[in-house]
């Protein structure tokens, strides 16, 4: 789908196409309403902030103001321009209109160091700050270790945001260049890989500005690489004079910071001239200078930037000093405020303390509110193109584009068939993960999928299932964050490093179960998995049955999915079955039930629970019309089917797959799992109520079981019998 701009076809993403799409829902449109009335309310506080500050700066002393003005220098970092002496403001404005303009369609290429799971986090902040603002072309090279490669990789390829290109550069290989360097920081090693760039970046790379992950843009990032235009003679590294008075040498008695010229650099953000760094040989230059340095320091204690000032020191001349709003550091004893009279005059906020935004600071309500719109807002409002400029071929989005264009948009169930396309931005691995798998090979994963009204359930499951564990939780951003708070404010939660929390953001007005079903699925770490459901407690002792299961029933070599009955409470309180006679106990007094008794017996009846109350040894069972029990399996198993959406059928098409691939059903005797009591899902609560919600179901479905006997032939034909007869 094309718009015309200037006379001239521009091309829509994926998002802006369904705007623009006849069946754009009113749901999404009012989502995205509510979104911009949040974001308008964020701006609304940071204004009224921002005229409070305007009137405390001018009620300040004027020599405090004559200080302001002296941090606005524009020139080579001397701080004695004209424009200073015409005052601040006239100084900001001079200044922008002197910058030369980035051209309108050039890239503009940035480098983060990227190590870990929070790292990762703060790394998604960042993006969304400089793509909010940008009106160019961006190229990302992240240098990332394993962790942080799969979960941006993963996140980068399901954003699809136009004109932004992605490379990743293996931060363990450069281990080996910098792991010399004794290191004090909490940055650990990869705060030193910012040394090697200028080897590790593509040969054909000119310039780069480097950025921490812990940095938020209050402006258009082409501001910031216009500047490298004003670098004169040698100067090859653009940096803001550091903040603190850690380089002075005076924060307590015997404080001995590596050397620096006066208040030293901040190297959270370098604009780096990396042509001009190769032929001085700065590979050179910065080790024999730490290697100097390290005779007498022994270690580095703010890594890469003790060892930047210390080349500095030496060679004064390589460096263009920048404005000091280009990166406004928020320690809690530093001079930031001295960077700007207006917060309006603010670029770059730089978190640098270890205590980030619990840091201390004037106006750090201010800039925690900024910091907080960026961690709050829709990723998906960034999908937008850039007008005029061409985006390089997307393989994925055109595919994408096609596969849409082929849909009917006059047919009723169009809605439905389209979510089949629609693609989530994943975060993987939102919370820290640590889980090493049994060397036994007998692990088992329990699996699940949630949105935000079933958060509650989650430190139930912890203390039932001691085994690791694989969520996929369908959120929006500022969901995920009330997620974080909640996560990291339970001990229950915060004790489990073996849960791997994977964020599928919100997208289009269904509950996408399946898919996230997939996900959780596809980021397990065990050769085995338990299909479960969030409502669902398992028994005390589960995670240990399946492994003892698996081995006795040879799961490794056989084609098995081993079932775990399925009972209910309709009780909030439920005094939890230690055991299998305590739960038929429970049974007989009318307190558990089997599950779906009352509403839907064909889902679970052919599990025979009759024959469980009795059983010592697992049974086979054979499939039958709507079966629908929560399983064991091995990992290569079948996905589930993405074209069933919200509710019905999504589980019974899964176990028909498992049939129509010769899965022999085995129910084991001692297992035993309990649903618990919830407010009914709104996706239900759609189905019962809306006639063309479960007509489309049924269409779906029909479909569905066509799709089966083309694909697995005449053994497929009697899940088409079985439905006429059920």
């Amino acid at each position: 789908m094309d718009n015309w701009i200037d006379g001239k076809p521009v091309s829509l993403s994926p998002l802006e196409s369904q705007a623009h799409s006849p069946r754009y829902t009113a749901s999404s449109q009012r989502e995205r309403e509510s979104l911009e009335v949040r974001v308008r309310e964020v701006e609304e506080e940071n204004r009224a902030l921002r005229k409070q500050l305007s009137l405390a700066q001018s009620r300040g002393p004027a020599h405090r103001r004559g200080n302001h003005s002296k941090t606005y220098s524009m020139e080579e970092g001397t701080g004695d321009s004209e424009s200073l002496r015409a005052g601040i403001v006239a100084g900001n404005s001079s200044e922008c209109g002197q910058q030369p303009v980035v051209e309108k369609c050039e890239t503009i290429h940035v480098a983060i160091v990227c190590a870990g799971y929070n790292a990762s986090r703060d790394v998604v902040t960042l993006v969304k700050s400089v793509l909010f603002h940008r009106r160019n072309p961006l190229h990302f090279h992240l240098i990332a270790d394993a962790i942080a490669k799969q979960i941006l990789a993963t996140l980068f390829q399901t954003w699809m945001v136009p004109a932004v290109r992605i490379d990743f550069y293996d931060a363990d290989e450069l281990k080996s260049e910098v792991s010399w360097i004794p290191n004090k920081h909490y940055s650990g090693i990869y705060g030193l890989m910012k040394l090697v760039l200028t080897k590790t970046l593509p040969s054909n790379l000119e310039r780069v500005i480097v950025l921490d992950t812990d940095i938020t843009f209050a402006t258009d990032i082409a501001e910031l690489w216009a500047v490298f235009h004003k670098f004169k003679g040698q100067q090859v590294l653009g940096l803001v004079e550091n903040q603190s008075d850690w380089y002075l040498g005076n924060l307590w008695k015997n404080h001995r910071p590596w050397p620096a010229l006066g208040r030293g650099y901040n190297t959270g953000v370098i604009l780096l001239l990396l042509d001009k760094l190769r032929k001085m040989k700065w590979e050179q230059m910065w080790r024999l200078t730490a290697e100097r340095e390290l005779m007498s320091m022994l270690s580095t204690s703010l890594a890469d930037q003790d060892i930047f000032n210390a080349v500095i020191k030496q060679n004064p001349f390589l460096v263009y000093q920048l404005p000091c709003f280009w990166n406004v550091q928020l320690s809690d004893h530093t001079r930031s405020e001295q960077c700007y009279r207006d917060v309006s005059d603010l670029k770059v906020i730089h978190w640098n303390s270890p205590k980030k935004l619990r840091v201390k600071n004037k106006h750090v309500e201010f800039f925690r509110n900024l910091y907080l719109t960026f961690l709050e807002y829709d990723g998906n409002l960034l999908r937008r193109e850039l007008f005029g400029c061409p985006s390089e071929a997307d393989v994925n989005s055109e595919n994408l584009q096609k596969q849409l264009s082929e849909l009917d948009e006059d047919d009723l169930c169009y809605e439905f068939r389209r979510e089949r396309f629609t693609v989530h931005r994943t975060h993987l691995y939102f919370l820290h993960y640590e889980y090493e798998p049994a060397s036994d090979n007998t692990d088992v994963t329990l699996v699940a999928q949630l949105s935000m009204d079933r958060l509650q359930m989650l430190e139930a499951i912890c203390k039932h299932w001691e085994g690791p564990i694989s969520l996929a939780l369908y959120l929006s951003d500022a969901e995920a964050q009330q997620f974080l708070r909640y996560a990291q404010g339970s001990e229950v939660l915060m004790s489990r490093h073996n849960v791997g929390y994977h964020i599928v953001y919100k997208e289009g007005q269904f509950y996408p179960v399946n898919l996230l079903r997939n996900v959780a699925m596809k980021h397990i770490s065990t050769p085995y998995m338990f299909l479960s459901d969030i409502d669902f407690l398992p028994m005390y002792g589960l995670y240990e049955y399946l492994r003892k299961s698996v081995i006795q029933l040879d799961l490794a070599n056989t084609k098995k999915a081993l079932i775990v009955p399925a009972f209910e409470t309709l009780r909030y309180r439920l005094s939890f079955p230690k055991s299998k006679a305590e739960l038929l106990s429970m049974l007989d007094m009318g307190t558990l039930f089997t599950f779906r008794y009352h509403v839907w017996t064909k889902g679970h009846a052919p599990t025979n629970f009759a024959k469980w109350r009795t059983a010592t040894t697992p049974y086979r069972v054979e499939w039958e019309a709507d079966f629908e029990p929560y399983v064991v399996v091995r990992k290569d198993c079948p996905e589930y089917d993405r074209r069933f959406v919200g509710f019905g059928w999504n589980k019974v098409a899964h176990i028909m797959e498992l049939d129509a691939q010769e899965y022999e059903f085995t129910v084991l005797p001692n297992a035993y799992m309990i649903h618990m009591p919830h407010a009914p899902s709104f996706d239900i609560t759609k189905f019962r109520s809306n006639k063309q919600y479960r007509i489309c179901l049924k269409t779906l479905k029909e479909e569905f079981q066509q799709d089966m006997s083309r694909h697995y032939g005449f053994a497929a034909l009697k899940y088409l019998t079985a439905e006429n007869n059920s």
